[in-house]
């Protein structure tokens, strides 16, 4: 058996936490491949080590001096060296580091650097091999990732037959240049390595055992979520569970290989698991799946008569917020009207103009702009085989005075997404959890 082990910063924030990762890993001896982040933060006042390499580019792009903040960053990894006993020369890949910052170094190489040290003293303390990202995750020039080589690449380094821990959130270019995948791309590095060495699991550890129903500042004590599909853990870190990188499911989705998101302070704890597909004895009855919403949207409402019998007038009134580079959220429609959904941060300065270039491409009757507006999303693949789930909804947000301003679901019937005002998020998250969850579990 195969398992790919993926530690995120705060799992690896110091040498307790250090300690804390060969305890697992040497507990289960399929555990022969690891990914690690940066060092991250020990607590709320201590700063995320790639948080202080960008710091350091910010320094540097403005010609200021960030031998301070360059410091704090030697300060944290001498101090685990030294804490773990280990030998690796730290010294001197930090001042090599500091030499290449003062004559020339790319964004990309700067940040990847916490990272790459972290996984040299991994690699020391947990006595395996290192393998360098740079050398066997590969981009292709449009950005996305070259599998075959990436594959090749660590099929080779496998039939070694030794462990080995490798840097996330970097690979490289063509040209051989470091390149960083998006923050929190070292869960994207582990899924990697997951598919090209076709593993059983990939376990994700980090701070917490796995998702909530519902955000626990929210909701009181919220049920974990034991079992998720792709699909939904895709519909809830869009609407802001930030768990795992909503990036990471793609390169192993079509494989079905597992996910388990576990909690490096409590690793008894079983977690979630995230499959593309459910087995039937894996299918549990409950609706809802999980609750999450975002806040700050804003809501442009077009109406025009007889509507529907004029062609192209959707995609014109979208060519407008395209022109202007707004990303669309949501767009529920009726007969003679339909709403776009946007994030406010994208359209608050220019939302006039926009209105404008509607009014003046399709002559609508009537333009509506509704601000401050949050969006809750149900999740649940159950609730397609569920009558009346939407009723159930409107009628527990309605016998709790929240108005629903907009309403949307999916082909697929996995999502319910509705439209409140901002004052009314936290409570229309509640009302939702107690008439679903709360519910079922005092049947």
């Amino acid at each position: 058996m195969i398992k790919i082990t993926k530690f995120g910063g705060s799992s690896l924030a110091n040498a307790q936490q250090f300690a804390k990762v060969k305890h697992i890993i040497e507990s289960d001896p399929a555990r022969r491949f690891v990914v690690v982040s940066a060092v991250g933060r020990a607590n709320k006042h201590d700063n995320k080590v790639t948080d202080l390499l960008y710091l350091c580019q910010a320094h540097m792009q403005y010609h200021v001096d960030c031998s301070p903040v360059f410091d704090m960053i030697k300060e944290r990894y001498i101090q685990i060296r030294n804490d773990l006993h280990l030998n690796y020369p730290i010294e001197r890949e930090l001042a090599s580091l500091w030499n290449q910052m003062k004559t020339s170094i790319s964004v990309d190489e700067l940040v990847s650097r916490g990272e790459y040290l972290t996984a040299r003293l991994m690699a020391e303390y947990l006595g395996y091999a290192f393998v360098d990202a740079k050398d066997v995750i590969r981009f292709r020039y449009d950005g996305s990732i070259d599998y075959d080589f990436c594959e090749k690449s660590l099929q080779r380094i496998a039939r070694n037959n030794q462990p080995f821990v490798m840097p996330g959130f970097y690979g490289s270019a063509p040209d051989g240049r470091i390149r960083v995948m998006t923050r929190g791309g070292s869960d994207i590095t582990g899924s990697i390595l997951a598919k090209c060495l076709h593993a059983d699991l990939y376990e994700n550890w980090t701070d917490v055992s796995g998702f909530l129903m519902a955000d626990p500042r929210i909701v009181r004590n919220p049920q974990p979520i034991r079992t998720i599909t792709y699909s939904e853990l895709r519909e809830l870190s869009y609407m802001g569970a930030s768990v795992l990188h909503e990036e990471a499911i793609f390169p192993i989705r079509d494989t079905n290989i597992p996910i388990n998101i576990l909690n490096t302070n409590q690793p008894d704890n079983p977690g979630t698991i995230i499959l593309n597909e459910l087995s039937e004895d894996a299918e549990d009855d409950s609706v809802i799946t999980g609750i999450a919403g975002k806040k700050d949207f804003t809501v442009v409402a077009i109406y025009k008569n007889h509507m529907s019998d004029e062609i192209g007038i959707v995609r014109k009134a979208l060519s407008v917020f395209e022109r202007y580079r707004v990303s669309i959220e949501h767009v529920p429609s009726g007969i003679d009207s339909f709403s776009v959904v946007v994030a406010t941060r994208d359209v608050k300065d220019i939302i006039y103009d926009i209105v404008n270039d509607i009014r003046r491409e399709i002559h609508p009757d009537h333009i509506k702009v509704s601000d401050e507006i949050a969006l809750i999303s149900t999740v649940g693949r159950n609730m397609s085989s569920r009558p009346g789930i939407s009723g159930r909804l409107f009628a527990a947000l309605g016998n709790n005075d929240i108005n629903i301003r907009m309403i949307a679901q999916g082909s697929d019937e996995i999502n319910i997404i509705v439209g409140v005002e901002n004052k009314d998020f936290e409570k229309t998250i509640a009302v939702i959890y107690d008439g679903f969850i709360q519910k079922e579990e005092t049947k």
